[in-house]
């Protein structure tokens, strides 16, 4: 469907610019555009690849046994059916730790590994598990201590200040996880 939408934005333009006269004005626009995705692109594959290394170097480390200690409190209220040292569990926290230090495109493939582990224990297959979807609400609403990603992109489109978003991200933050985990424990008690 969202390929369609954009087939027909583009069309839309490109018959409007021929009846205003303004075709080289959209070429241009539509290379100018191009360049600077590319240009996107490459800077965020360098962050990801960065993080990626980082949280690599810190699971090898063995700090990963560090953040499930840190966050065993925390992750035992919220995966009480999960096993402290499982590798669904060892999944979860790196997860939750590369996306409180901001490290949202780094914490994909590892958000990916939680749910692929989160899977093997579902004795559903077919249906999410309580830990699944907790574990979704918790990757998507998650607590950014150190938004990296995001002051990184704001340095790239010329910030002068790349770094004054911090407050609001940790205030909006804490609300959606607040609010997210809420829900999700309200309406894992239903019964279908």
């Amino acid at each position: 469907m969202l390929n369609y939408i954009w087939a027909g934005i583009m069309l839309i333009s490109i018959i409007t610019s021929f009846f205003t006269g303004r075709t080289e004005e959209v070429s241009a626009a539509a290379m100018s555009g191009a360049a600077d995705g590319i240009t996107f692109i490459l800077e965020l594959a360098g962050i990801m690849c960065f993080w990626t290394g980082i949280m690599a170097i810190a699971e090898r480390g063995k700090l990963t046994g560090v953040f499930a200690r840190i966050l065993r409190p925390v992750t035992k209220l919220l995966f009480p059916n999960i096993a402290p040292k499982s590798p669904a569990m060892n999944a979860i926290v790196m997860n939750m730790t590369a996306n409180m230090l901001g490290m949202s495109n780094a914490a994909t493939p590892l958000g990916l590994t939680a749910m692929s582990e989160l899977d093997k224990l579902n004795k559903k297959s077919k249906t999410a598990s309580n830990a699944m979807c907790m574990f979704v609400v918790i990757n998507t609403a998650s607590i950014q201590i150190i938004p990296a990603t995001i002051i990184a992109l704001r340095r790239g489109a010329g910030s002068a200040v790349p770094a004054e978003i911090v407050v609001p991200v940790w205030i909006a933050s804490i609300a959606t996880l607040a609010v997210g985990i809420t829900a999700a424990k309200i309406l894992e008690r239903r019964r279908i």
